[in-house]
């Protein structure tokens, strides 16, 4: 039609949802964890947190505090920039099913109805993370490396792409 523009490969408005709603989901998936260690450094502190990881019964609870409010912060920065994207999102389910069982798991129960409730809750994110450790980054706000191990931007790849294309 006149006046109509359309995208190459006809996928047009669904391209560009696709495209928004990967990159919201990596904005919360970042601001999740961002949030979680603001609560270690700042809104909570490194003494209830480290009280928190004493309770669970670990040792050094201070320095494990540290550990896991930077830890945190890694993985936010891991989903901002997309770099070995579906490795963060794999570790990421890992520890927030270790945080679910060691902070909300059975044994909670019985005190605290509720505690079930966070338990689950920790499913759901990491369904959530799973499902992105799959389908990747998506292509855009993506750093990537090549192979010789030099990161790259996404429309390097797509440069590349297209020559390997040509050649073929």
């Amino acid at each position: 039609p006149a006046g109509r523009r359309i995208r190459p490969g006809g996928k047009g408005l669904k391209l560009t949802m696709a495209r928004a709603a990967i990159i919201v989901a990596r904005l919360i998936f970042a601001g999740v964890f961002f949030m979680s260690a603001a609560f270690k450094f700042w809104l909570m502190g490194m003494d209830a947190t480290a009280a928190q990881i004493a309770g669970a019964g670990f040792p050094y609870p201070m320095f494990l505090a540290w550990v896991a409010a930077f830890f945190e912060v890694a993985l936010g920065i891991g989903f901002l920039v997309g770099l070995y994207f579906s490795e963060v999102a794999v570790i990421s389910a890992i520890y927030i099913l270790f945080l679910g069982v060691t902070f909300h798991g059975p044994s909670k129960w019985t005190g605290n109805p509720m505690e079930f409730g966070f338990f689950v809750d920790h499913f759901t994110f990491i369904a959530g993370l799973l499902f992105a450790a799959v389908h990747g980054p998506g292509d855009m706000m993506v750093l990537r490396v090549n192979r010789d191990g030099q990161k790259t931007n996404h429309q390097d790849r797509i440069q590349g792409e297209e020559e390997w294309q040509a050649t073929s």
